[in-house]
Order: C-alpha cells, then sequence, then structure tokens
C-alpha cells in the first residue's frame, strides 16, 4: 500500500507517524517549510516561541502513550495560570470566588448572583444560539462580562449568530455550580479540560513533537514534502487515485489522507457536484494575525496567556512565552509575548496592514494594560495564520452535512484534523484522528472519523500524563 498524507499538522503527521510505523510507504506533502501546523515552534530573537498558546492535555490513553513515545523524558510539567483581563482587572480563570467577589464588586458580584438564580427560575429559551446556551448555564450578567466580548472577537459575529454547538463542545460540562466546587476544592479530582492546572510541555515547545515524528518518517522510508503544496484530489467513480501538485506533477496513491482546508479539498474534487461545492463554500474560516513583541524584561506578568475581554482593546489573548519552561529562553534576558488579532482576510482590511502598523498598534494595546511597566519593547515580528478557525455559524452543521455525506461516498479518501474535518480541534482530537485514520487502514478497521468530535469522551482506559509518566485513571 502507498498512502499520500495531505498536511503537516498535528492530525496528518500523526497519521503518517503511525503508518511508517506499521511499514507502510507515506508521502507527507506540506505547504509550508515547517512541520507542526498552527502547533509548530519557530526560532525568533534567540528564543523559540510557540504560534499562539498551545497546551496539551489528554485523558485519552492512546493519546498520551503516543505522545509520551515521541517527547521521552524532555518535557516538563507546567503550572498553568491564565486569567481573564477585564476593566484593568485580573479574573483568575479557573474561577476563584473571592478574586471575582473583590473584583466585581459586592454590588456587581450580587446582580451576578442574581442573575444566575432567575435563570434557574426562569430559564432564557433555547434558541440554537451560543448566547442563549451560555446565558441558561451562567446567567445573563456572567455571559455579558466572561464571554460575550471575547467570543465576538474571536469569531467577528455576534453571539446571537454563534451556534450553540460550540459552546456545547467547548464547555459542555462546565457551570457556575462545578466551577466553584472546582475553586473551593482547589482542583482535585477535576477532569474537565477547561479548569486543568498542570499540563504536559516539550522542553523545545510544542511543535519538538512533531519535528520528531517527521524526522521519523524519513528515517524510516517515509518522504516528508516541505513546501509542496497539493493542488487537487482526483476521483474516478468516487474513488481517490492520485493527487496533483501546484507544480503540475501527478502521483497514483492506494489511499490519501487529506487534512488540507475542506473548503479547497471539495472545490477541486473534479466529481464533487455542484450543491456539494455549493454547501462547502457557506462555510468559512477565522483568520489570525499575531504580533510579537520583544520586552526588555525578565519579569513582566506571570501568567501562561491572558484572556482580553475588555472591549476597548482589539486583541483577543496574549501570552507570555517565558512562563512556560526555561529551556525555550535559555540565557536570554527579554521576553516575548505575542498578542493575538483576529480577522477575516477576505473581507477585513485588518489583515493587509503594513507590519510596522499592527507593531505599532500591538505596542499600543500592551502599554494600556500596564503589564509590561515601562519596560522598552526593542523589536516586533508578524505571523499571519490563515483559515485559522472553523467558524461555527448558526446553521453551520445543516451545511456541512451534505459535505460529509458526499465525503463518505469517495473510497480511499480519509479527512481529518481541525482544517480538514471543520472541527475546532485541541492538539490530542487531532492527533487521535491521525492515529485512528492510520490503524484503520493497517487494520482494515476504519474508524468513523467524523464521529471524532471536540467533545469526545474518553471511551478505552483513561489516563494523564505526569512528570513521572503516564498514570492510569480509575474508569
Amino acid at each position: 500500500m502507498k498512502v499520500a498524507v495531505i498536511g503537516a499538522g498535528p492530525a496528518g503527521i500523526t497519521a503518517a507517524y503511525v503508518l511508517t510505523k506499521r511499514g507502510i510507504s507515506v508521502d507527507l506533502y506540506e505547504a509550508s517549510d515547517e512541520v507542526g501546523g498552527m502547533s509548530k515552534t519557530i526560532d525568533l530573537w534567540n528564543q523559540k516561541v510557540d504560534i499562539g498558546p498551545h497546551r496539551f492535555f489528554s485523558n485519552d490513553l492512546r493519546v498520551n502513550e503516543l505522545w509520551l513515545e515521541v517527547a521521552g523524558e524532555d518535557y516538563e510539567m507546567v503550572d498553568r495560570l491564565t486569567r481573564i483581563y477585564y476593566k484593568k482587572k485580573f479574573f483568575y480563570y479557573p474561577l476563584k470566588p473571592f478574586n471575582a467577589l473583590f473584583n466585581l464588586g459586592p454590588i456587581k458580584a450580587a446582580i451576578c448572583l442574581g442573575s444566575y438564580v432567575l435563570e434557574r427560575l426562569k430559564p432564557t429559551p433555547q434558541d440554537g444560539s451560543f448566547e442563549n446556551w451560555v446565558t441558561s448555564r451562567f446567567g445573563r450578567r456572567l455571559f455579558e462580562i466572561f464571554f460575550k466580548t471575547y467570543s465576538e472577537k474571536l469569531w467577528g459575529i455576534s453571539c446571537k449568530e454563534l451556534d450553540a454547538d460550540f459552546a456545547a463542545q467547548r464547555i459542555k460540562k462546565l457551570s457556575l455550580f462545578s466551577a466553584i466546587i472546582n475553586a473551593f476544592l482547589g482542583g482535585r479530582g477535576n477532569k474537565h479540560k477547561t479548569l486543568v492546572d498542570q499540563f504536559a510541555y516539550p522542553t523545545e515547545g510544542t511543535g519538538m513533537i512533531y519535528k520528531r515524528m517527521a524526522e521519523y518518517i524519513q528515517a524510516n522510508g517515509g518522504q516528508v514534502h516541505m513546501k509542496c503544496p497539493v493542488k487537487q484530489v482526483h476521483t474516478e467513480q468516487q474513488v481517490a487515485k492520485a493527487l496533483t501538485l501546484e507544480d503540475g506533477t501527478y502521483k497514483t496513491y492506494d489511499h490519501i489522507i487529506s487534512s488540507m482546508p475542506l473548503t479547497l479539498l471539495v472545490n477541486r474534487l473534479n466529481e464533487a457536484p455542484a450543491p456539494v461545492k455549493e454547501a462547502v463554500n457557506s462555510l468559512k474560516f477565522r483568520d489570525t494575525v499575531l504580533v510579537y513583541l520583544k520586552v526588555e524584561s525578565t519579569d513582566t506578568f506571570p501568567d501562561n496567556w491572558l484572556y482580553v475581554h475588555s472591549p476597548d482593546l482589539r486583541m483577543g489573548r496574549v501570552t507570555n512565552f517565558r512562563n512556560w519552561v526555561p529551556q525555550l529562553y535559555g540565557e536570554e534576558k527579554s521576553t516575548i509575548l505575542v498578542l493575538e488579532y483576529w480577522c477575516y482576510r477576505d473581507k477585513d482590511e485588518f489583515w493587509k496592514w503594513e507590519d510596522e502598523r499592527l507593531i505599532d498598534l500591538a505596542k499600543k494595546e500592551i502599554r494600556a494594560t500596564g503589564l509590561i511597566g515601562k519596560s522598552d519593547i526593542s523589536a516586533g515580528h508578524i505571523y499571519r495564520i490563515p483559515r485559522c478557525y472553523p467558524v461555527y455559524n448558526q446553521g453551520y452543521k445543516e451545511r456541512l452535512e451534505p459535505v460529509v455525506d458526499y465525503l463518505k461516498t469517495v473510497k480511499n479518501l480519509s479527512v481529518i484534523g481541525r482544517y480538514g474535518a471543520f472541527k475546532y480541534n485541541n492538539q490530542d482530537h487531532s492527533i487521535l484522528m491521525g492515529l485512528l485514520a492510520a490503524e484503520g487502514l493497517a487494520t482494515g478497521k476504519a474508524t468513523n472519523l467524523w464521529d471524532i468530535n471536540t467533545d469526545y469522551d474518553t471511551y478505552q482506559e483513561a489516563s494523564v500524563i505526569t512528570k513521572t509518566g503516564l498514570q492510569k485513571l480509575d474508569a
């Protein structure tokens, strides 16, 4: 069997890695010059930084075993500190009741609690929107403070237009009650990913895992083609047969695993009917502009990252890479921050702003927070990520359904990953999709990969990664 894998992000490269371990011939095609996708690590100002904050956490035994197999002993356990910045105040996340009470003040805190109680007595009718789903869970006032502004920055649409499915996938088991209980118990026994206060992190950055996978693939007979975008997947009578590269090269394969953006894949399938292409073209991705700032200080703020909920600031999140593992910065005496901005590149001028204009905006906004005091900012760097987040606007599932139904009829084609499956995956979701796609091919026992969702529950043995290795959890 000869297999092509399109895309070297967590899903694609995991599939190629597992297939190589199984002795199956693999060609891995990546459009950029580095593996890892959104989870890559880059060198900047004599330090290592990720493309935004990427913590890894999973309860799935298979995913954890694979991650540890690649990482070996080259990881540290990082104590998570993430807070919400709102109106010049910092709210701990996960929730610490006394911190929240102090920041809100007794009157606002009482109003928030009253809003929550009112919601229990007279629930908000559900209309399929993110806004009403979260309001029913937390109350109107807490929704407005802790969900509305950030979500609308991220997605660029009203929370009324955002599908409730996003909330159901990302925070389905979290409620105000469970968050408060978690706070008073100090996180003991907590399994909700949103509340996890410690995670494993590779000593050379998140991208270390995927670079090592690429090295293994190449050392064991596979091919990793960098700067080699795939133009089109060819089918004959609903069977995937070959692909064409951007340079015109035509290559045949027994099976093709694709993690390229779903919109690009389907639009270029030669046999895809017009209604399917029309449906896929109604789906859209959100784009990201990252602004890295080199701050001449080693002591700025203690968080791994902050969520910026203040409506007067355009940035949505800021990450401090000095607070991950010391191997990232070594002997350097500066701190690298990355500020995240989101837009639609096809209609927002922001995507086309000159680098210096973006850097000036980031400098102004980080100064406005007071997070870096009077420390000098000596350099800036821009990194743009197209098609970063699949947008869950209301009704997206109905528009996605005919696309999925069609792809299920195409033999010898597997579609995986955040981009490929149009799912807002974390790393562990994508790794699992790649793992199951490869194992299905190798064993002939295929899994319905579309069932691997961002809210999947572990259905095998559960485990967590600790500093001493893998710790299995009681069922």
